[in-house]
């Protein structure tokens, strides 16, 4: 049996009960929740206080929840990696929105010169001047 990798927010999930069918992958709801946090009830999918009314098509006969078709519903980008068997979810376009307007840079670690690493939050709450360069 194949194993579906699932890759969303900080979650690495890996599944063996997923059904994939073109470019839509439809998960259990218990694989839904372990691999998302987002959980099937009555309101719709669920995660903390946050509810979203399930579509029809979202949840088939089976009661599997189409992962892929709630994340296009949700402005979450999808990649596939078909060889692998993986599937990674962005954030969702009001989260990217928000950190664009929040005017708040992404931490990330980088080393210096002297192969030291540094992380931008490290520098919090002072003027950093960041320079970079591409041969592209």
């Amino acid at each position: 049996m194949s194993m579906t990798t699932v890759l969303y927010d900080e979650r690495v999930t890996e599944l063996a009960n997923a059904k994939i069918v073109g470019e839509h992958l439809w998960l259990a709801p218990d694989d839904m929740k372990a691999a998302t946090g987002w959980k099937l009830e009555t309101e719709g999918l669920c995660k903390g206080d946050a509810c979203v009314r399930a579509q029809t098509a979202w949840v088939d006969a089976d009661g599997r929840i189409d992962l892929s078709a709630f994340a296009d519903y949700m402005g979450q980008p999808v990649t596939r990696e078909a060889s692998q068997n993986a599937w990674a979810f962005g954030e969702s376009l009001n989260a990217r929105r928000d950190a664009l307007f929040s005017l708040q840079a992404p931490d990330f670690t980088l080393p210096d010169l002297d192969g030291n690493m540094h992380s931008l939050s490290d520098f919090r709450g002072k003027k950093v001047f960041l320079y970079s360069w591409g041969s592209y």
